[in-house]
């Protein structure tokens, strides 16, 4: 089952590469969070920035050909150095610019998992100049620009090697691709991802959160406490519909043809996972148990 969930998830890859952005027509959308942190929008991975007297703390860089115009919007907010740089995960899209920021003198940060991710062989191998070069296992903690940092490793989720950060003193927290805001999420089980670690951590970011904590997601907007406990909830449910009909002897093509999830396909399915793909995730999930 597994190597089964491997090809579907090799099929999107190739499906993407294969439509190339435009990447002059992508904008780089800056939104200010406060206590000079920052939220980047543009194509990939949601970027998280501090800001201050210490210089710049970067989480995530989406692509390479987006550099120079992400380059630009940290700019427009400080000329001071991009001192370090947290990767939630070995995605390209969230790794595409370490080389270059490497190279202009910035300290990269990763979870081991990630890294050693980035560094295997593959055509998404991250080049060694651009690899993390301080890991974690558990958990790490920055003290910058008068904040505490906290970046701390949950249960396999998105991938096998994900960082949540949690700005502590300011109730800001940047979740990675294990909160995709009103989207269906990609789950990365070739990379040791998984359906209920997804489930799990986004139950604890909602425990982390308060009414007013500013929640940075992997992709889609900026959201807080009821987003991601919305997130957690649909995952849920979905569960419990295909768990309902596969108890009831219906296989994958007979729950597909009852399109069991019509009601949130409108909106959740308008991202990088579509609806089918969906749910063969959640049919896959369990089967697999």
């Amino acid at each position: 089952m597994k190597r089964r969930i491997l090809v579907l998830v090799l099929l999107a890859s190739a499906a993407a590469a294969a439509q190339e952005p435009d990447w002059d027509a992508v904008k780089i959308r800056t939104t200010g969070l406060g206590n000079g942190i920052y939220m980047l929008e543009g194509l990939g991975g949601n970027i998280g920035l501090s800001v201050g007297v210490d210089g710049v703390l970067m989480i995530d860089d989406q692509f390479a050909p987006l550099g120079d115009k992400i380059l630009a919007a940290v700019a427009n907010v400080t000329d001071r150095p991009i001192e370090f740089l947290i990767n939630t995960h070995w995605h390209y899209d969230h790794v595409g610019n370490n080389p270059r920021l490497a190279t202009n003198g910035t300290t990269i940060v990763s979870h081991d998992n990630a890294r050693s991710r980035m560094a295997a062989d593959g055509p998404n191998q991250v080049p060694v100049a651009g690899l993390p070069v301080i890991t974690y296992s558990e958990s790490t903690t920055f003290h910058f620009n008068g904040h505490e940092i906290h970046a701390f490793h949950p249960v396999p989720a998105h991938t096998d090697g994900d960082s949540v950060i949690q700005f502590r003193d300011i109730d800001i927290i940047h979740a990675g691709d294990v909160f995709w805001n009103g989207l269906y999420p990609f789950i990365d089980t070739s990379s040791g991802g998984s359906v209920a670690g997804t489930i799990t951590t986004l139950r604890k970011i909602a425990s982390m959160a308060g009414p007013d904590t500013q929640i940075i997601p992997g992709h889609g907007p900026l959201g807080n406490k009821q987003a991601v406990t919305a997130a957690a909830d649909m995952i849920e449910d979905c569960l419990d519909r295909v768990s309902a009909m596969i108890a009831d002897g219906q296989n994958l093509d007979n729950i597909k043809a009852a399109g069991p999830f019509a009601d949130y396909d409108p909106t959740w399915g308008a991202g990088f996972i579509n609806p089918g793909q969906w749910l063969e995730t959640m049919y896959y999930a369990i089967v697999s148990r």
